[in-house]
């Protein structure tokens, strides 16, 4: 791993495609380590690190800058099947630290022998892709298509659809329970256990339960692939005996940031987009900061650097 980073470190590329493929390779590297059961420090790149791969990773990272996509939606991934050899021997399809980085994705199998997703392609798929399934409704403005060397039953190639989405709409999931024997301080600690598992939110409705009882309702909103795992979180930090789940569709704004220098030093600006209405606001950590420094209140403050 420190020769991967060396020679990203003397490439002539943006800092953020030099994020990008360090975050990748870091991936790969965490998957051989559990694979192998060693230390990050101690793996050994084969194939994964050879001059091509690199340049597979930084390409597709400087790419993804050039093409500067909001949002990257990928289909299920077919790994393959049977075996593929490699420096560690002959492994069954898909090999092990393919397998582990894919993890928590959608993934199949099928009749076509061969390895159809390396370690390296798996990495950049859950590195960029923010969500796996059918292809959203888009006006398609350009296709590419990339060609493999193999020749399989099937068209040996990957196609890429990049388009405007007229509405952005995404699945989401509702997990509540209801709480009257836990104190203000315990449902808050649940409440940052929740967030750190990766709850797009967590809120609190004070209600009336039965014979009278005041209690709270506890909701989280997450994404499907979440559920499972939070749904376990809010029976582990509370005193629930189970968890509702319902699912919904919500309309999204499309998302982007922005470092802007104002009069009081760099601040970092969120642009939303989409049905006709543009919003931008400053984030708050950079609103506070500057509060605090400059003995003012937010409103104020806010005001003077959105002129």
């Amino acid at each position: 791993m420190a020769d991967i980073i060396f020679l990203l470190e003397k490439m002539d590329v943006s800092e953020a495609v030099r994020e990008h493929a360090n975050a990748v390779y870091l991936q790969i590297a965490r998957a051989e380590s559990e694979v192998h059961g060693t230390a990050i420090e101690s793996i050994h790149f084969h194939e994964v690190g050879s001059m091509d791969a690199v340049a597979d990773v930084v390409g597709v990272c400087l790419l993804m800058e050039m093409v500067g996509a909001q949002k990257i939606v990928c289909s299920p991934v077919h790994v393959g099947s049977g075996y593929v050899r490699c420096a560690h021997g002959v492994l069954p399809v898909p090999a092990p630290a393919t397998a582990k980085i894919l993890t928590g994705i959608p993934t199949y199998g099928g009749k076509i022998e061969g390895e159809l997703c390396t370690p390296t392609g798996a990495a950049l798929l859950k590195h960029f892709a923010q969500a796996f399934g059918d292809r959203p409704l888009m006006a398609v403005e350009k296709i590419g298509y990339g060609m493999g060397k193999k020749d399989f039953p099937r068209a040996n190639c990957v196609r890429v659809f990049l388009g405007d989405m007229e509405e952005s709409q995404e699945e989401i999931v509702r997990l509540e329970c209801n709480l009257d024997d836990m104190t203000g301080e315990e449902i808050g600690f649940a409440m940052e256990q929740l967030f750190q598992e990766g709850a797009r939110d967590v809120f609190t409705q004070p209600i009336g339960m039965k014979k009278s009882r005041p209690g709270i309702m506890l909701t989280v909103i997450c994404m499907p692939e979440d559920a499972d795992r939070l749904a376990r979180c809010m029976l582990l930090h509370t005193t629930t005996l189970g968890v509702r789940r319902s699912s919904c569709e919500r309309y999204v704004m499309d998302r982007s940031f922005e470092k802007r220098d104002t009069v009081f030093g760099p601040v970092q600006v969120k642009h939303a987009s989409g049905m006709g209405v543009e919003k931008e606001k400053i984030e708050y950590e950079d609103l506070a900061r500057i509060a605090r420094e400059q003995g003012m209140d937010l409103t104020t403050l806010r005001k003077k650097l959105m002129q």
